[in-house]
């Protein structure tokens, strides 16, 4: 804790404001009116990484551009009210359909202007009518082929979503009523052809999920498109978990086209320490003992301009997008700027789901490469999302959200984390199960089961009185050998972030075998004297402390409810989530293997016992095992089979062939006798 931070905090804005001055005195940042994505609800821009695409349903329009020669040529659109905006209309130049109009001119219905008809390659020529108009701007298309084509630039909406006087006819109206409009008018004029309807991505603010519009607007950047190569070096030296993550980051780099927009018109975010001059318009950067600063609020500290002189300054009114603050948090974490401690940096683990690979790691990335020319973390663990019950995305309106708080109330935090961990393989997302969280809880139960009869067993045992190791019988060297390989097996599993193979190899052996077989086979020896009854209670102890060590990262209310009842006080840490990580001890495979002959054959009695309806704690008159080559084995672990399904008499024999068989050594075979 005593690295806490808050982004909101004047001290978090001091660090945000020196990476921006940082990064603007080497060249990376800079202000400039381009086309970025806008948010005509927000009223700001927003990064082409906040931006988030959604299927819908929606119109394709047909309509037609008169030519010079009286013809008319079909454009199919879904945005007919930008016409207002089209410089031009593009063919692919191998579409044999259009190639002779190239060069021509067309007439933009409603607004009579004439545009050029244009070859551009990238037109799908199987889209539409394979004839689309460039409005500046549509979509991301029309911002490259403006551009390419060096075509002029009509803007027809307003900060607010509405049509401007550019629109003529349509101009106050919304967008979504300038659509509705401007088809009346085109059916009016018989330019309406026919009206399609088609399954499209559209894309919408991340915040309030208006669709977002494309606007020039004067911004500041970070050259990203500049910075692209080192960040595809450095995200090559990270190790991602799991590994075809860094695809996803690959792809999106690749991908981007523009810069980064880091300036947002909102009134809470870090401010922008820049003013400038009311002259001249010279830009006045803060120097970094004057932070943290706001520029709204307070004056640049000098006298005069030092371009014109004048004393008259205007601070930016701009603040700082949301991931300047948070792309540096591996960096503030570990002390930067006052004190970086290298140690700590770049930061060992960088967790988070894949949903933000494209903002949190590769802004991270760019800053790192910005800031520090390297990766700010060394580990991406990318997590995956839980969806709903039947597989989509939750969500309010497809009526398959479910409220964490529901679900904790019912089963709790520990069954939930539980059924989380070992419900999906690291980066895969999960479907909504109460009956897996059950599940978990269920388990749960069995464990607190489990502490509650070794509390009750163990009134009169001293974990700290040695044991000798012949008071050890051949199941407690066979539950604590299991134990063993389960540690290393968790710890790998730990090791690699393979959370659901760790949590359900301790599930598996808790409940299967720890619970189901070695407690059934220790019980009678616990309940009265016995020679090996300070073995047993050992061996319980320690198994039940490493499953809970274990499990506590897990699991870590129940975990420290039990440790601290039954285990702390013997024990050196005063919390289990302070206990240092088991270490395996010596594995001993014979004792593995001549226990699960035991092991099994006391199961398939008890089976065969609950089968013929004799209560576990009646005694059993007579018992026949025909042992073969197990005869030795099973005979100098009589009294374990014997107490464990309390049998008057036992007979162990090599030869003989009984009524019942243990399935997965068929060589045994047995006969019980009420």
């Amino acid at each position: 804790w005593t690295t806490e931070y808050r982004t909101m905090d004047p001290d978090y804005w001091r660090r945000t404001q020196l990476s921006f001055i940082i990064m603007y005195k080497k060249g990376l940042i800079y202000k400039d009116k381009l086309p970025t994505y806008w948010c005509p609800r927000c009223e700001t821009s927003i990064a082409e990484a906040e931006v988030e695409y959604k299927e819908v349903e929606r119109e394709l329009y047909y309509y037609m551009f008169l030519l010079e020669d009286g013809s008319g040529l079909m454009v199919a659109s879904t945005r007919p009210e930008l016409l207002a905006s089209c410089v031009a209309v593009a063919v692919n130049p191998k579409d044999v359909r259009y190639r002779h109009l190239i060069g021509r001119k067309a007439k933009v219905p409603i607004y009579d202007r004439w545009v050029p008809i244009i070859a551009e390659e990238e037109v799908e020529i199987e889209f539409g009518t394979g004839a689309v108009m460039i409005c500046t701007y549509g979509d991301k298309s029309d911002v490259k082929w403006q551009i390419r084509h060096n075509l002029p630039v009509v803007i027809s909406i307003t900060d607010d979503g509405f049509m401007n006087e550019n629109a003529g006819p349509l101009k106050g109206l919304s967008i979504e009523e300038a659509r509705r409009k401007v088809v009346e008018l085109l059916k009016e004029k018989g330019l309406l052809v026919k009206v399609e309807r088609i399954k499209s991505s559209i894309g919408t603010c991340w915040r309030c999920h208006t669709p977002v519009e494309i606007l020039p607007r004067e911004e500041w950047f970070v050259k990203t498109r500049e910075l692209a190569d080192r960040v595809l070096e450095e995200a090559a030296k990270v190790k991602w978990v799991p590994e075809y993550m860094v695809k996803r980051l690959e792809n999106w780099v690749k991908s981007l086209d523009w810069d980064w927009p880091i300036s947002r018109k909102r009134f809470f975010a870090t401010p922008i320490p820049i003013w400038y001059c009311k002259k001249c318009g010279e830009v006045i950067l803060a120097e970094p003992d004057w932070l943290p600063v706001d520029p709204r609020k307070e004056k640049p500290r000098i006298d005069k301009c030092p371009k014109c002189g004048s004393t008259e300054f205007v601070g930016e009114t701009d603040v700082l997008d949301t991931w300047m603050d948070s792309s540096i948090t591996a960096a503030v974490h570990a002390g930067w700027p006052d004190n970086l401690d290298e140690r700590l940096f770049p930061a060992d683990l960088q967790p988070n789901g894949y949903d933000i690979i494209r903002t949190w790691d590769y802004y991270l990335l760019v800053r790192g490469v910005a800031l520090f020319n390297k990766t700010q973390f060394k580990i991406a663990l990318i997590n995956g999302m839980v969806r709903g019950t039947d597989g989509r995305m939750m969500h309010k309106s497809y009526g398959n959200y479910v409220r964490l708080m529901d679900v904790i109330e019912k089963y709790g935090a520990d069954a939930f984390r539980l059924w989380t961990a070992s419900s999906a393989a690291t980066g895969q997302d999960i479907r909504f199960s109460w009956e897996a969280v059950d599940y978990a809880r269920r388990f749960l139960v069995k464990l607190w089961n489990a502490a509650r009869f070794y509390f009750m067993i163990t009134r009169d045992f001293d974990p700290k009185v040695s044991v000798k190791e012949d008071e050890f019988r051949l199941v407690d060297k066979w539950i604590l050998s299991l134990l063993n390989k389960l540690i290393i097996e968790v710890t790998e599993a730990m090791e690699s972030y393979n959370f659901m193979a760790a949590s359900s190899a301790i599930i598996s052996f808790t409940w299967h075998v720890f619970c189901d077989h070695y407690l059934e086979i220790i019980k009678y020896r616990i309940s009265g004297e016995n020679p090996h009854k300070r073995a047993a209670q050992k061996t319980l102890y320690t198994v039940l402390l490493n499953i809970l060590r274990l499990l506590s990262p897990f699991t870590p209310h129940i975990a420290e409810e039990i440790y601290s009842l039954l285990f702390r006080e013997y024990e050196k840490w005063k919390s289990i989530t302070l206990a240092e990580w088991p270490k395996p001890g010596k594995i001993d495979e014979k004792a593995i293997a001549d226990g699960e002959v035991v092991i099994r054959t006391v199961a398939a009695m008890r089976r065969v016992k609950h089968d013929l309806r004799i209560p576990l704690n009646q005694v059993v008159s007579k018992a026949t095992i025909y042992a073969g080559k197990y005869v030795q084995l099973l005979r100098d672990n009589a009294e374990d089979i014997s107490g464990t399904l309390r049998i008057g008499k036992l007979e162990i024999l090599e030869e003989g062939e009984g009524q019942h068989r243990v399935d997965e050594y068929p060589e045994i075979t047995f006969n019980l006798e009420p």
